[in-house]
């Protein structure tokens, strides 16, 4: 039977999540809820395709058109993430949807993220300075994820825990505040531009039960936080951060924690601790709760012109700019930051 492709914009909130529910290789960055957040936080345009077969989904190409000043345009699936790329019934319909799409986008790029089938080797020499996932299977019960940590692990939980931290888990306004306190001065501190609040308001207005935030306290204070997108039997954690100056109470342990035992607790099946270099810091924290790495696929389709046009080293201007914006006040940082990271991809 044959299929046509056209325009996913108008497709409903429940046809686009359905499709995306019954696929093995969505992740809840390919919830409708995703595209409708850039749209409603960054004024982005939704390009997102779909293949019908008659009435019925038989693939989805979720996608976001930023339009960068004086660089030009950027279609993305998906933009602020790791993951996105088409979902299809069989391979032939995933090429035509990532084929139309570089026929809309041509003279510009279009950038296609998607994940390998597999857990991949840790194999050093294979996978050095990539980019992989971590994810680890879930067992029935927060009690037997716990048991079957090794006893360093579950001492470093409990250190927390004794030292008087506690967590609150939801969805609110105030937790959304109390998370962007922290997040917003990790950000000025590596020198990267950060989301606005308004970003992680669409996020909760869209994703509403499938989003979670887990806040930690020293006394009334937030020194870390955390968010979890959940599809399915899979939630995932794109954001964490804990504040530097009270790391020596562990809150980051009691933070990834709290959100492993609500995974459980919710009867999810696998999370993914998100995007890491192999071999690295991040890699290593996330590699002792038991994650594995999955190689990460992005693929850039552009012309030659487009690419000889934006290719430059920024390495050094990167540095020099990190370091400037590190020591701004957080106010300007917050004021500028959402402005700049709207243009910013990954």
């Amino acid at each position: 039977m044959t299929f046509r492709i056209e325009s996913a914009s108008q497709l409903s909130a429940k046809v686009w999540d359905d499709y995306v529910a019954q696929h093995n290789m969505a992740s809840a960055y390919h919830k409708k809820a995703w595209v409708q957040s850039v749209v409603s936080a960054y004024g982005h345009q939704d390009v997102s395709l779909v293949a019908m077969q008659g009435e019925q989904v038989v693939g989805l190409l979720p996608c976001i058109k930023l339009v960068r000043p004086l660089l030009g345009a950027t279609f993305c699936s998906l933009p602020f993430c790791d993951l996105g790329a088409a979902l299809a019934d069989n391979e032939p319909i995933k090429q035509a949807l990532v084929d139309e799409l570089c026929a809309r986008a041509k003279g510009q790029h279009f950038e296609h993220r998607e994940t390998a089938h597999e857990v991949v080797a840790a194999d050093a020499d294979m996978l050095a300075d990539q980019k992989v996932r971590m994810v680890m299977p879930l067992p029935a019960t927060a009690e037997a994820l716990f048991d079957g940590f090794k006893s360093k692990l579950r001492s470093q939980i409990r250190k927390a825990q004794k030292n008087g931290l506690t967590v609150s888990l939801g969805n609110s306004a105030q937790l959304i505040d109390a998370f962007y306190q922290i997040f917003a001065e990790n950000m000025r501190k590596l020198g990267s531009p950060v989301h606005g609040k308004k970003w992680f308001l669409a996020l909760s207005q869209y994703y509403a039960e499938h989003m979670t935030l887990a806040v930690v306290y020293s006394d009334d204070l937030p020194i870390g936080a955390g968010i979890v997108l959940r599809q399915g039997n899979n939630m995932v954690i794109p954001w964490a951060s804990t504040l530097a100056s009270h790391n020596r109470l562990a809150p980051n342990m009691l933070l990834y924690w709290s959100l492993l035992e609500h995974a459980c607790v919710s009867g999810c099946q696998q999370f993914d601790f998100g995007r890491s270099t192999f071999g690295e810091g991040t890699f290593k924290f996330k590699q002792q709760w038991g994650a594995e790495p999955i190689a990460l696929r992005w693929h850039t389709y552009n012309d030659v012109a487009t690419a000889q046009a934006v290719t430059t080293n920024p390495g050094r201007l990167r540095h020099i700019v990190e370091q400037i914006w590190a020591r701004l006040p957080l106010s300007v940082t917050v004021a500028l930051g959402p402005k700049i990271r709207k243009y910013i991809s990954l």
